[in-house]
C-alpha cells in the first residue's frame, strides 16, 4: 500500500507539472507515453479499489497531503480528489492543452490522424491520435443526439473547433505572446496537409463557436486578425466553403466581412475577358471560380447584409471608372460585374 500511496502522490504531481510547469516544453514522445501510463495506473486504481471505503479513505488522505503541497508552489492549481481519478487520462489532457508552454511536436502526436491511438490493446502505450480519438468520440455523440442541432460543418469540425478555441484562449490568458499562438494555428494548418478542406470546416467552426468567455472572445479575435494576414487562407475558405456559410460568418463577424469582400474583389481583378469563350475567366488564382460563381457570391452576400449593396456597388463603380467608364461587355470586369449584380 505504501508503493501505491507513492506512485498515485507522484501521478498528482506529474499532472500539476502538465499543466502549470514550463517543463513540459522538453517532453518528448516517450515523456508522453510514460506520462498517460501512470495516468492509466491511476485509473486502475481507482476501478480496484473505489468500493472499498476503507483503502479509498486512505488513498483520499494522501491526495489531501499531496494537494496542500501543490497548492502552496501553484498558484491556480486544481486539487485532485480520488473520484478524479477515474478520468485521470482526460485531467492529463487538458492540462496538457491549457499548457501555454506545450510544444507544438507533442501537440501533433495528439492529434495525430493517420496514425489513431490502438483502441484493441487495453495498455494504450502509443498515444498517437489520443485527442483525435476523443474529437471521433464527441462527434458521434453530436451526430446521434437527438437533441443536437444539425451543424453546417459537420461534427468533427464543430468539435475540433470548440478545442482550437478553448486552447488558443489558454494561450492568449496565460501570459503568452500572439507568435505562440499563431505558432499553434500554424501547427494545426500542417497536421491538416492534404486536407485544406477540413482546415477551412475548423477554423469556420472555431468562428462560430459561442463566446461565453473573455478568453473566448481574444481567441475569436486572434483568429480573425490572423486570417487577415494569412490571405493564402482567407481565399482557400472562401473558395472552399459552401457559400451558407460564408455568408454566416460575414453575417456576423465585421472583420471576416472585409475580408471576404477584398478576397472576391481580388478574384474580379485577376480576371481576364476571353474572346472565344465570350466569359470572363482566372488566369492567376483560383481557376475554379467563375465569374458566375463571383456573382453568386456577392449576390448571396448582399441578401444576407443589405447595408452592405449600396458601399460595395459604389467602390466597383469607381473601379470601372478607373478601367475607362466602359458600358461595353468584356471591357470591364467591374462594369461587367455591376450588370450582373444588378439583373
Amino acid at each position: 500500500m505504501e508503493a501505491v500511496l507513492k506512485n498515485l502522490a507522484s501521478t498528482v504531481e506529474l499532472l500539476a507539472v502538465a499543466e502549470h510547469s514550463g517543463e513540459v516544453k522538453q517532453w518528448n514522445k516517450p515523456t508522453l507515453s510514460r506520462a498517460f501510463h501512470w495516468a492509466r495506473y491511476c485509473e486502475h486504481v481507482f476501478s480496484r479499489f473505489h468500493k472499498n471505503s476503507a483503502i479509498s479513505r486512505v488513498m483520499e488522505k494522501q491526495l489531501q497531503l499531496t494537494n496542500q503541497s501543490l497548492r502552496d508552489a501553484l498558484p491556480g492549481y486544481n486539487e485532485v480528489s480520488f473520484s478524479d481519478l477515474s478520468r485521470c487520462q482526460h485531467l492529463l489532457v487538458v492540462g496538457l492543452l491549457n499548457n501555454a508552454e506545450l510544444p507544438s511536436s507533442i501537440m501533433k502526436i495528439l492529434f495525430d490522424t493517420t496514425n489513431p491511438v490502438n483502441l484493441v490493446s487495453s495498455e494504450h502505450e502509443d498515444v498517437t491520435g489520443f485527442c483525435s480519438h476523443i474529437i471521433q468520440c464527441k462527434s458521434a455523440y453530436k451526430v446521434l443526439s437527438p437533441l443536437a442541432d444539425p451543424s453546417a460543418v459537420g461534427a468533427d469540425a464543430e468539435v475540433q473547433g470548440e478545442m482550437l478555441m478553448e486552447t488558443l484562449g489558454a494561450l492568449l490568458t496565460q501570459g503568452s505572446d500572439a507568435r505562440q499562438a499563431g505558432n499553434f494555428l500554424a501547427s494545426v494548418l500542417q497536421g491538416c496537409e492534404g486536407a485544406a478542406q477540413h482546415f477551412c470546416l475548423v477554423i469556420a467552426a472555431a468562428l462560430l463557436t459561442t463566446k461565453n468567455s473573455a478568453a473566448q472572445t481574444a481567441a475569436q479575435d486572434f483568429v480573425l486578425d490572423w486570417l487577415q494576414n494569412e490571405h493564402g487562407v482567407l481565399q482557400d475558405m472562401c473558395s472552399a466553403l459552401p457559400t451558407t456559410i460564408l455568408v454566416g460568418l460575414a453575417k456576423e463577424l465585421q472583420k471576416f466581412r472585409d475580408g471576404y469582400c477584398d478576397v472576391l474583389k481580388k478574384w474580379a481583378s485577376d480576371m481576364e475577358y476571353s474572346l472565344s469563350d465570350g466569359e470572363w475567366i482566372q488566369t492567376s488564382t483560383n481557376p475554379t471560380v467563375s465569374f458566375q460563381k463571383l456573382t453568386e457570391h456577392f449576390l448571396a452576400l448582399f441578401e444576407a447584409r443589405p447595408s452592405l449593396k449600396g458601399k460595395t456597388e459604389k467602390e466597383l463603380h469607381d473601379l470601372k471608372i478607373s478601367d475607362g467608364d466602359f458600358d461595353v461587355r468584356g471591357l470591364s470586369v467591374w462594369g461587367d460585374l455591376l450588370s450582373a449584380l444588378n439583373k
